[in-house]
């Protein structure tokens, strides 16, 4: 089935999957919209080259830093106690959208649709499905190896860096959330398609989220076991006043203060709706 201007077949499945498109800003608050380009240009050394956003799109720039605003309304909503712990936070969110689209888009569409990052704007004050917003839908193949590209590579390898470099949250941490996000995109997903009997939809779920775990860059992240996963790494978020460990932390329990807060590498989940769908925090 070819992808549909609206991307209606993802309304269904409601929150984290569902993806507004239109030529105009939905929002009511247009200048706090901004394109992802602009996210990682403006924290990643190096990006630069993003062109003109599509100039007939009426959205004026809004160059007040969404990452930080972001991370702050994150540290203001969990009472976070470091800025390290909101940004690991907001990045596992961030995450968990862009999976939930692609996978349902992939999944129920055969294809996916370009997530070009001058294409797809953010609203770092709004939450899930109001923050994000894509100006046009144009069809990609729905294979692994594309879905990698539109989200890996175009999207969560930027944002890995502009979070490390910015406050010094560490890869191994970051990667984790990245496949802890992923996995629980396809576990809803699986979920979702199974509520509806609709069996070859849930196969084809855990089948491209399984086959997307061991991309080079989320190999060894964790362990998929069906649809459960349990990550080698901690997202911090029981350093949240009450928070806890999340279902698929490498934790039992939070850790106490003389203990090493991430073993091997450092990194934990958020409870949702906050961060990944379906990860519950213990």
């Amino acid at each position: 089935m070819d992808l549909d201007p609206a991307l209606s077949a993802l309304r269904p499945l409601g929150g984290f999957s569902v993806l507004r498109v239109s030529r105009t800003a939905p929002s009511r608050r247009p200048a706090a919209l901004s394109p992802l380009a602009h996210v990682y240009a403006s924290e990643c050394p190096g990006y630069t080259e993003y062109g003109d956003a599509t100039a007939d799109v009426q959205v004026p720039f809004d160059w007040s830093d969404p990452l930080g605003r972001r991370v702050r309304k994150v540290a203001t909503a969990l009472g976070a106690p470091e800025a390290r712990v909101a940004a690991s936070v907001a990045q596992q969110g961030l995450a968990a959208r862009l999976w939930s689209v692609t996978l349902a888009c992939a999944v129920l569409y055969g294809h996916v649709p370009d997530l070009d990052p001058r294409l797809l704007h953010w609203d770092p004050e709004a939450t899930a499905p109001d923050d994000l917003w894509l100006t046009e839908v144009r069809a990609l193949p729905g294979d692994g190896a594309t879905v990698a590209d539109v989200v890996l590579t175009t999207h969560l390898a930027p944002l890995t860096e502009a979070v490390h470099t910015r406050y010094g949250v560490a890869t191994g941490l970051l990667r984790g959330n990245t496949a802890s996000a992923l996995a629980g995109a396809g576990r809803e997903l699986d979920r979702w398609a199974r509520r509806h009997g609709r069996t070859d939809t849930a196969a084809r779920a855990r089948s491209l989220t399984a086959g997307l775990l061991a991309h080079p860059l989320l190999a060894g992240a964790g362990t998929l076991t069906g649809t459960s996963f349990r990550r080698r790494s901690c997202c911090l978020y029981y350093r949240v006043p009450g928070g806890g460990v999340c279902g698929d932390c490498c934790f039992p329990s939070p850790p106490g203060p003389t203990r090493s807060p991430c073993p091997p590498e450092p990194g934990n989940s958020p409870r949702p709706p906050r961060s990944s769908p379906g990860a519950r925090s213990g």
